[in-house]
């Protein structure tokens, strides 16, 4: 066997296992208001630098004071690519109120940029690779699968978390409590 097809194989079993979570959890998924009354949960977040798809650093924290919407996803994770055609909806709708949403690809640069074209996102992704998988499980998602979502207020605080995908009514129910 070569180291190639080891890693191929590697990826695609997380690819699956990541996947079954998703569905599992998308259907019974950890969802609700959190508290974090000083900020320090969101602090780590917006102080985290990653590459966009085309190797430029960028740092969350150029959106504090926005209502930031952070989507940790995967181009291969069915439940990420169904909600996030709300988002750019959303994005279209409420970036002029201070809506950001931003998406962490646990995925390759070139695989997302193939997705982001096709999708037409509005939205900046970043490329967290597996090692965001670690990130969000600091931040709430104690399963690591995804899609999990963060959603901050303009003060810095998370203030929602959801494992499994956004349905339009629930999501659009946080957003205008917050905008």
């Amino acid at each position: 066997m070569t180291r190639r097809w080891l890693a191929g194989s590697a990826f695609a079993v997380a690819g699956l296992l990541a996947l079954a979570a998703g569905f599992h959890f998308g259907a019974s998924s950890t969802d609700g208001d959190v508290e974090d009354p000083r900020g320090e949960g969101s602090a780590a977040l917006l102080g985290v630098a990653l590459p966009d798809a085309t190797g430029r650093q960028q740092s969350l924290a150029q959106w504090k004071g926005k209502v930031l919407v952070v989507n940790f996803w995967a181009t291969w994770c069915t439940p990420c690519r169904a909600e996030m055609p709300e988002f750019v909806k959303a994005q279209r709708e409420f970036g002029d109120r201070g809506l950001q949403f931003v998406g962490i690809a646990i995925d390759q640069p070139d695989k997302v940029q193939e997705f982001a074209a096709e999708l037409g996102l509005n939205y900046p992704t970043l490329i967290g690779g597996y090692g965001a998988i670690e990130l969000s499980k600091t931040l709430g998602n104690r399963l690591g699968a995804l899609p999990f979502t963060i959603v901050i207020d303009r003060s810095g605080r998370i203030v929602h978390t959801r494992l499994g995908p956004f349905a339009e009514p629930a999501l659009r129910s946080i957003l205008g409590q917050l905008l």
